[in-house]
């Protein structure tokens, strides 16, 4: 991937406190009023059709800063209100390059909820908020496998909410769950086939 020629993108991986929508799983991992926020992508669009994704897009002109693009995407994309989002910090951006993206995922808790729905079904098929505890049961981690030509892609997915979380957006949980203290094994032989 050339570094020079890929757009900036901003992603909010945005944690806050479940308002009625219990954990379902009982395993004491984390505590169980702790979510955070994704949407699926639409079936419709050129990148990363169908994908569960956090709230993100490309850096307009208009952004300030990273951290203004990753509230702008998450709130035309869920409406959500973004003076009630305390930005802990960023993550190191990371390469995209089946899209050729560089994308920088800016780490927010959610102090003031919000209402959130879909806001353009052209670009969003849904948003819902995922228990913490719920992506770290291992019954609910999965290898998500991907076959395509000579370099076939392997990488931890969560399997939630009736969706599958995997490339990207599993990358990202999974590091922070890591630097975090919270991962828990799981069984990476468990393979399921990508969803694209």
């Amino acid at each position: 991937m050339d570094r020079d020629s890929a757009r900036q993108a901003a992603v909010l991986m945005l944690f806050g406190a479940l308002d009625d929508v219990p954990a379902t799983s009982t395993k004491p991992l984390v505590s169980a009023d702790l979510d955070v926020l994704l949407i699926e992508r639409a079936h419709t669009l050129s990148d990363h059709p169908g994908q569960v994704a956090f709230p993100g897009g490309g850096v307009d002109r208009t952004d300030a800063t990273i951290v203004a693009a990753a509230l702008r995407e998450a709130e035309e994309e869920t409406g959500l209100d973004p003076t009630g989002v305390e930005v802990l910090g960023m993550l190191p951006e990371v390469p995209l390059p089946v899209s050729n993206f560089l994308v920088t995922p800016v780490v927010g808790w959610w102090a003031r909820q919000s209402p959130v729905d879909v806001v353009d079904y052209g670009e969003s098929a849904q948003v819902f908020r995922v228990p913490v505890r719920d992506l770290l049961d291992p019954e609910n981690r999965v290898s998500a496998v991907l076959k395509r030509g000579r370099f076939p892609y392997k990488g931890p997915a969560f399997v939630v909410n009736g969706v599958v979380v995997w490339g990207f957006t599993a990358g990202i949980l999974t590091y922070v769950f890591q630097e975090l203290g919270w991962a828990v094994p799981w069984d990476e032989n468990r393979e399921i086939p990508a969803p694209i």
